[in-house]
This record gives C-alpha cells, sequence and structure tokens, in this order.
C-alpha cells in the first residue's frame, strides 16, 4: 500500500473511533433536490409545541413507518427527534420505494405560514448521495 494511502486509513480510523465520522464524510454529501411538498397531519401531534421551535432552513429527517392507514407512510422528525408530521399521501409513494431500497432521503423546511393555529410548513425532499 502506498504511503498516502495509509495515511488516509490511518485518519479514517481515528475518525470512526473519536465519533468524527460525520464530520468527514460530509464533503462527500451531495443532495439532490427531488420535489417539493408540504407537511401533513401537522394538527393531529400530540406534542404540538415542535410547530414552535422548528424554522425555515431547519433540516428533517424522513423515517419509513409501519402504518396501518398508508403502507407508503413517511414520517417527518425534527432534529430533536420529534414528530412533525408526514409526507402527504399524494406523495409519498416514490419516496417509499427509494427509502425501501435503501435510499437516504431528508427534508428542509422552505416556507412556514401560520393561519390561527395552523401551520402550512413547506418542504424540500432531497436524496442523499455518497
Amino acid at each position: 500500500m502506498n504511503e498516502l494511502a495509509e495515511i488516509k486509513k490511518n485518519e479514517l480510523a481515528v475518525a470512526t473511533e473519536n465519533g468524527q465520522i460525520g464530520e468527514l464524510l460530509k464533503p462527500l454529501i451531495n443532495e439532490i433536490h427531488l420535489f417539493d411538498s408540504y407537511i401533513a397531519g401537522t394538527t393531529h401531534l400530540k406534542d404540538q409545541t415542535v410547530l414552535d421551535v422548528i424554522k425555515v432552513g431547519d433540516k428533517l429527517t424522513l423515517q419509513r413507518e409501519d402504518n396501518k392507514f398508508d403502507s407508503n407512510a413517511i414520517l417527518i422528525l425534527a432534529a430533536d427527534g420529534r414528530k412533525v408530521g408526514y409526507v402527504p399521501e399524494k406523495d409519498n409513494i416514490i419516496f417509499a420505494r427509494l427509502m425501501d431500497a435503501g435510499k437516504m432521503l431528508s427534508a428542509q423546511i422552505k416556507n412556514i405560514d401560520i393561519k390561527g393555529t395552523f401551520h402550512k410548513i413547506s418542504i424540500g425532499i432531497f436524496l442523499v448521495d455518497f
């Protein structure tokens, strides 16, 4: 093995041991914008306080959910892990297929429009590519 490859291998091992692997991989991550949508189900949240802390630009986690009402359900979580809502059923089939095939998707808040107690939260959905 050449000297440069050995150095990179050692850096990777140290970063893994120190929990810094995320920082090491960040330059290799490419987010591909797939679609714009909104967050469904915000009026049915048990913990409505999450809506007070999220803001435009926040990154959101998408996670498949075993759901008796929608076999393609995709849960949307805030950075702190609290439920914000769902990808709308009308938009989720292709994203569910991608996620079921092992692809990683994320979302980002593009706009928040508050009318009374209703929060219309627009999001962009991204394919996270390594």
